[in-house]
């Protein structure tokens, strides 16, 4: 089974960067993953695509050593499910509130003996071709394939703030990504990022991700405050495709038109 790509950098301590695929066709999957971007979030919450769009843009992701994230609209058992058996490498999940709800997501995101997802060797293994596939003992799977997928609560309402330190302590949870769009309004704020109690927020859980030893991604629409976030031990998410082809458009034309 192949490694995580963005889980090696993890282990080595290496800046990791990656953006949202708004754009839903593998084409452009493909194209963001021969950037330096190291994962790619497929918005399958926002995207108006279905489990066999996102699994030929899971493919796309993979052929250049990049790793495909999904955001799953919801955290009931058959979007969880559905979009590891197509090869997702890790899922975002939105809209939590509690730490139970955590664990119903890693109840049918992780293997025993972690959790209980239902056991399929779809693409994660190549459909059980897999050296850990062939070892005859089962758990073999289990186990690499536990260690290579993450899974990612979204913190975005004031309860997953509030809940936080126990949100990212629940076992089988890898990671955090804050949408710091939703939590700003949940919070009564909406998009007064500077605003001292919003940044006392994403400290509040970029520490307890660091606490927890577990990584933190967060969202941003500026390049500097991507940057800003890295130094301070933050994932970045680098907005989303569309927004810097759009970027890339308004220069490329501001160029030609004014030198």
């Amino acid at each position: 089974m192949k490694m995580n790509p963005m889980r090696v950098k993890l282990e080595k301590n290496e800046p990791i960067i990656g953006t949202f695929l708004d754009f839903g066709n593998a084409d452009n999957a493909e194209i963001l993953a021969i950037s330096p971007m190291d994962y790619i979030i497929i918005d399958a919450e926002h995207g108006p695509y279905g489990p066999e769009t996102v699994a030929d843009m899971v493919r796309a992701v993979e052929l250049h050593d990049c790793t495909p994230i999904v955001r799953v609209q919801d955290h009931v058992r058959s979007s969880v499910l559905k979009m590891l058996d197509i090869g997702a490498r890790g899922l975002i999940i939105p809209m939590i509130f509690n730490a139970d709800e955590v664990r119903e997501i890693v109840r049918w995101g992780k293997y025993y003996p972690i959790g209980e997802r239902g056991c399929g060797m779809g693409r994660q293994c190549d459909f059980g071709q897999a050296d850990c596939c062939k070892t005859g003992n089962i758990q073999d799977y289990f186990d690499a394939v536990n260690k290579e997928t993450f899974i990612i609560p979204q913190c975005e309402t004031v309860g997953a703030l509030e809940n936080i330190e126990e949100i990212v302590n629940v076992p089988g949870v890898d990671g955090i990504f804050i949408g710091p769009f939703d939590l700003s309004i949940s919070m009564g704020i909406p998009g007064q990022f500077s605003k001292p109690q919003f940044q006392a927020a994403l400290d509040k859980v970029l520490s307890a991700c660091k606490a927890a030893g577990k990584f933190c991604m967060i969202l941003s629409t500026d390049p500097l405050q991507d940057h800003a976030n890295l130094k301070k031990g933050f994932i970045p998410c680098i907005h989303t495709d569309v927004n810097i082809y759009f970027r890339g458009l308004k220069e490329t034309c501001d160029k030609v038109l004014n030198g």
